[in-house]
Order: C-alpha cells, then sequence, then structure tokens
C-alpha cells in the first residue's frame, strides 16, 4: 500500500546514564566483498524492503528491532531512520521507569500503539530517570516511519502488531560488557539490577526466534542475515569486511 506509514521498534530500554550521553554513530562503510556500492546499502536495501511490507497497525507497519542492552540499537535505529527519510524516534527507555524495566506493555499500548492504530499522533510522557519521574507528553506523529528502540519491543504482547522483527545479534555477555564499560562505575548498581531484570524477561518471553532478519556488527558497517522467523531468504545483505 502505497504510502502508508511505517513503525519501526527497536528494543533496548537503556539504563539511567543513557539519556544523558550523546550516542555515537558508527561509521557504516561503502565497501562490500567483491564489488564497491554507495554508502549505506545494505541499511538502504533494508529500508527499501520495510518500504513495501503491508501495515500491520492499522494504516502503520509495526517493525520491532530487539536485542540485549548495548548490542547497538540505538546506532542502527539512527542509521535506519536516515535512510527511511528521517523518521521519528521513540526510545523504550522514555516509556519504562525504575519501577517498571520491563513491565510497560499496558503503557505503550495506551499511549502510542492505539494512537498510531487508528492512524492519529501518539501523546507519550517520557520517563525523566533522574528525577525519577515522568515529564510532559511529547507528540509522536503517525509519519510514514516511525522508529521505537528498546530492550523487549518484540514482546509477545506486541508481536502480533508487527510487520516485521529485528533481532541485533550479539551476544547478551559482549552486549552488557559493553554497556558496562561505556557507562563507567557509577552506573554498575544499575546495571547490576538491569541485567537480572533482562535475564528474567528473556527467559519468560524470548524475541530472537521470532525474529524476521539478524542484525550484526561488522567493523566498518553491518551485516543482515535471515532470522528464524525469515519468510525470504534474499534477506542477506552486508557492508564492510567479515563480521567479527
Amino acid at each position: 500500500m502505497p504510502g502508508a506509514p511505517i513503525l519501526v521498534f527497536t528494543t533496548g530500554v537503556t539504563w539511567a546514564a543513557a539519556r544523558f550521553r550523546r550516542r555515537r554513530p558508527i561509521a557504516v562503510d561503502s565497501a562490500r566483498p567483491c564489488r564497491t556500492q554507495p554508502w549505506g546499502t545494505t541499511i538502504e536495501r533494508l529500508a527499501a524492503l520495510l518500504r513495501g511490507l503491508p501495515p500491520s497497525c492499522g494504516p502503520v507497519r509495526l517493525v520491532a528491532v530487539d536485542g540485549h542492552a548495548g548490542s547497538g540499537k540505538s546506532t542502527f535505529a539512527g542509521r535506519l531512520a536516515e535512510a527511511l527519510g528521517g523518521a521519528p524516534v521513540l526510545h523504550l527507555d522514555d516509556i519504562a521507569s525504575h519501577e517498571e524495566l520491563f513491565g510497560w506493555t499496558g503503557r505503550l499500548r495506551e499511549q502510542v500503539i492505539e494512537p498510531l492504530s487508528r492512524g492519529e499522533s501518539a501523546h507519550y510522557a517520557p520517563y525523566d530517570w533522574r528525577a525519577r519521574r515522568f515529564g510532559a507528553p511529547r507528540n509522536l506523529p503517525a509519519a510514514p516511519v516511525v522508529l521505537v528502540e528498546g530492550v523487549g519491543a518484540g514482546r509477545r504482547a506486541l508481536r502480533p502488531r508487527l510487520a516485521r522483527l529485528l533481532w541485533m545479534d550479539l551476544p547478551a555477555e559482549v552486549s552488557w560488557a559493553r554497556g558496562r564499560s561505556r557507562d563507567g562505575a557509577e552506573q554498575r548498581e544499575f546495571w547490576d539490577g538491569w541485567i537480572r531484570a533482562e535475564r528474567e524477561h528473556f527467559a519468560a518471553d524470548p524475541s530472537r526466534p521470532y525474529a524476521h532478519l539478524l542484525v550484526r556488527q561488522v567493523p566498518q558497517g553491518y551485516e543482515m542475515l535471515p532470522g528464524p522467523a525469515a519468510e525470504h531468504q534474499d534477506l542477506t545483505h552486508r557492508d564492510g569486511p567479515a563480521a567479527v
């Protein structure tokens, strides 16, 4: 359906410190094995694939990007948003809170999913991790593309609304080590609690087995492979050299 909105979820409820730092982009190299292609070719091909999907939530295509905390979801979401023409981004750490690291399904449904399913702009109250309270409502338009990123976007309760589920395919321990290193010693206690909560969430409600596409970082870009739930096997794209 040409012109129908696309909503891309990238899961990763992050940590208090993450709300107050500038996310660093990861370079996407133009090189591919055997030949040279334009900058961002892999993500641009993914964007084209997503645009061609049928709507899954009213007039909106919902596409979730899930993965462990520290796996690079926010950076990938930024690249994908750019490839999709400057899509708005909803970070799930604006929906989560200290008291509800993963218990935010109802809030997301009421403030975001239901309005978008009617073709209306959503209004959500972002959580302030320092003040420990929700702030003034923000507008999230039912744009052609809306990105939503955070751990748990591919959860069971949301999958019926999704057109596609993407998974950042980095092992949990590697992801968490990256996150701990980035946030420093002052966030050690938060990370200890977060890891316990994330383990419990994915043990009860795993996302990776339902992913249509696995996204892996390579030294100079991304490699995308069909996931466990892939319907087509023509999704394998890569920027840069082989994954490590």
